[in-house]
């Protein structure tokens, strides 16, 4: 049921009608600083990119934005700073997903089919790396063991390389909501609620939204998010909630 409950969540996440300002592929040369710092200072800017995710109130942090079972039980409020700096550092990969899913359901925004295929590339790369490893260990070749180690070392710079453009994508689409492309910044909503695969559908997060941002206008709590164009309503089970007509 966990498992279903997880699926039904990413399907609904997959189904938002927005984009990310920048794609994975174009971050480079949309923000190339801060993609250099990203692949060099990959935890600093992972704890900096949290911060502002949270408009800079500390208050608001859960531990990984409340998307892991440890969420809330780390004692967060006691010493937030504290616990962020250990999630950046001793879950990095997790720090820089949790940002990800955070903004993505602040903003209803989709992960594109070339920012999935590089993702999932990355992941099997490690997998890969992963099996080679295993397998030279067991077997004792020089051969087999010095490929299994230019293997990893691929895998890891594919890794850096791939976190650092996430970490561009993110800060370019938070300068997006805080005005710096031109268009008013958006009003700050209230204390944030954490997207969570125990509810039904992300939270409302109550924004303002300014004209000429392209996102959507609020919808009334309850309410699935918009769909995009041609694309059907989820199917999970249990969707719609209660309530909303069919």
């Amino acid at each position: 049921m966990a498992n279903q409950a997880y699926l039904d969540k990413m399907q609904v996440r997959q189904n938002y009608r927005n984009v990310w300002r920048t794609d994975l592929m174009r971050t480079i040369q949309a923000d190339t600083p801060y993609c250099c710092f990203s692949l060099w200072c990959g935890p600093c800017v992972s704890y900096l990119l949290r911060k502002r995710a949270l408009y800079n109130d500390m208050s608001r942090y859960v531990c990984c934005a409340g998307y892991m079972p440890c969420s809330g039980r780390c004692g967060e409020s006691k010493c937030p700073e504290f616990c962020l700096c250990t999630e950046v550092f001793l879950c990095f990969g997790n720090s820089v997903a949790s940002t990800r899913f955070l903004l993505q359901d602040e903003f209803n925004i989709q992960t594109t089919k070339c920012d999935n295929f590089i993702i999932g590339f990355m992941f099997c790369l490690q997998q890969v790396a992963c099996i080679f490893s295993i397998v030279a260990m067991i077997v004792g070749s020089d051969e087999l063991s010095e490929a299994s180690q230019l293997l990893n070392c691929l895998a890891d710079m594919v890794y850096c390389t791939v976190c650092a453009c996430m970490q561009t994508q993110h800060k370019i689409e938070m300068d997006k909501r805080d005005g710096m492309f031109g268009d008013a910044p958006m009003a700050v909503p209230p204390m944030q609620q954490m997207s969570r695969f125990d509810q039904p559908y992300p939270p409302s997060v109550g924004y303002s939204v300014q004209p000429g941002y392209g996102y959507p206008p609020p919808q009334a709590p309850g309410y699935p998010p918009p769909q995009a164009p041609g694309y059907p309503p989820p199917q999970a089970p249990g969707y719609p909630p209660p309530g909303y007509p069919r």
